[in-house]
C-alpha cells in the first residue's frame, strides 16, 4: 500500500511498514495540496496539524484509493469521523501509546505552577535570584479534580495518589474498580468547588469551552486549572481574567485556542507554565505510536 504520514512518522514504524513491502511517505501538506495528494494513497497517518474535513474526504472519493486514516494519538476530532465512515474510508487511532506520557506532562505542569518553577528558572537566566518571590505550595495533601477520566486521566489520577493526593473524577463512563479512599468519582460542581487542581482530559465538544467564566466561577478560590486535551476546551480571555484576579492561582498549558499560540499575555503570563503542544512528545511515547500504527496497518 501507498502510506502517507502527513505529520511525520517514528522512524521504527517506517522501517518496518517499508520492510513489509507498502510505500511510505512523510510529507506535510496544506489543506488544498493535501486534497490532490490523497487521491494516490491507500491509507493517511495524522497526528493533530493535520485536519482531514469534508474536502479532503471528498477528494479522496474521486479515484476510491484512500481506505484507512489513522490519528496517530488519542483524540480523532481533527478528522471527519463520520463523514468518513458513510464514504468507506475506516478512521483509527492509538489511545493507549501516549497516555503516560500526556499524564506526565499534567503532572509537571501541576508541580511547575505550584513551585513557580517555569518563571523562576526564567529569572535566573535573566541574572536575576528572586528567592523570596516565589513561595510555593506542596501537592500532598491538596485534591485534583480531573475532567474526563479515561485513559490519560486515569493514569495521572494514579500518580497524584502516589504524590498523597486525594482524586475527585468526572466522567459521563465510570470504570468499575477504581474508587478508594483517595479516589472517588463525583458530579462536575462538586469537582469544581473542592479541587486545588483542575485537569482537563475530555476530546473538544463542538469547538465550544468546557472551562469558561460560568465554570471558572465554581472553581474554589486559588485552584490550578490544567489543560493537556484541547486548546479549544478552555476559554482563554476568561481563564487569564481570573488569573489576573486571584481567583486562580495559575495555569499549566500545553494546547491553545489557535496554534501556533497567539494569546501573547496568557502564555507570558508569570504564574503560566506553558509548553508547545509537546503532551506526546518522548521517545517512549512515539514508538508505542508507531508500532500502534503498524499493527492497525497489519490487521487492516
Amino acid at each position: 500500500m501507498r502510506i502517507l504520514a502527513s505529520d511525520g512518522m517514528d522512524k521504527a514504524a517506517v522501517a518496518e511498514l517499508k520492510a513489509m513491502g507498502h510505500e511510505v511517505v512523510e510529507q506535510f501538506y496544506e489543506p488544498e495540496e493535501l486534497a490532490e495528494q490523497v487521491k494516490s494513497y491507500d491509507v493517511l497517518v495524522v497526528r493533530s496539524a493535520t485536519k482531514v474535513r469534508k474536502p479532503i474526504i471528498d477528494a479522496a472519493k474521486e479515484t476510491g484509493m484512500l481506505k484507512l486514516i489513522i490519528r496517530g494519538g488519542v483524540g480523532v476530532d481533527n478528522i471527519d469521523v463520520e463523514y468518513a465512515e458513510q464514504n468507506g474510508i475506516k478512521v483509527r487511532n492509538t489511545p493507549r501509546a501516549s497516555s503516560n506520557t500526556v499524564a506526565e506532562l499534567a503532572l509537571a505542569h501541576m508541580l511547575s505552577v505550584a513551585r513557580f518553577i517555569s518563571i523562576a528558572g526564567h529569572t535566573m537566566r535573566e541574572d536575576m535570584w528572586e528567592k523570596k518571590a516565589y513561595k510555593g505550595i506542596e501537592l500532598a495533601g491538596r485534591t485534583l479534580g480531573v475532567i474526563g477520566y479515561g485513559r490519560i486521566g486515569q493514569a495521572l489520577g494514579a500518580k497524584a495518589q502516589a504524590l498523597g493526593m486525594k482524586v475527585l473524577a468526572y466522567d459521563i463512563f465510570k470504570v468499575d474498580g477504581l474508587e478508594n479512599e483517595n479516589m472517588k468519582y463525583v458530579d462536575m460542581d462538586t469537582l469544581l468547588a473542592n479541587a486545588d487542581f483542575v485537569s482537563v482530559h475530555t476530546p473538544s465538544i463542538d469547538g465550544k469551552p468546557l472551562i469558561n467564566k460560568e465554570t471558572i466561577a465554581k472553581m474554589k478560590d486559588g485552584a490550578v486549572l490544567i489543560n493537556t486535551s484541547r486548546g479549544n476546551n478552555v476559554d482563554e480571555d476568561a481563564l487569564l481574567d481570573a488569573i489576573e484576579s486571584g481567583k486562580l492561582r495559575g495555569a499549566g498549558l500545553d494546547v491553545y485556542a489557535s496554534e501556533p499560540a497567539k494569546n501573547h499575555a496568557l502564555y507570558s503570563h508569570p504564574h503560566v507554565s506553558c509548553t508547545p503542544h509537546i503532551g506526546a512528545q518522548t521517545a517512549e511515547a512515539q514508538k508505542r505510536v508507531g508500532a500502534e500504527i503498524v499493527d492497525i496497518i497489519k490487521s487492516f
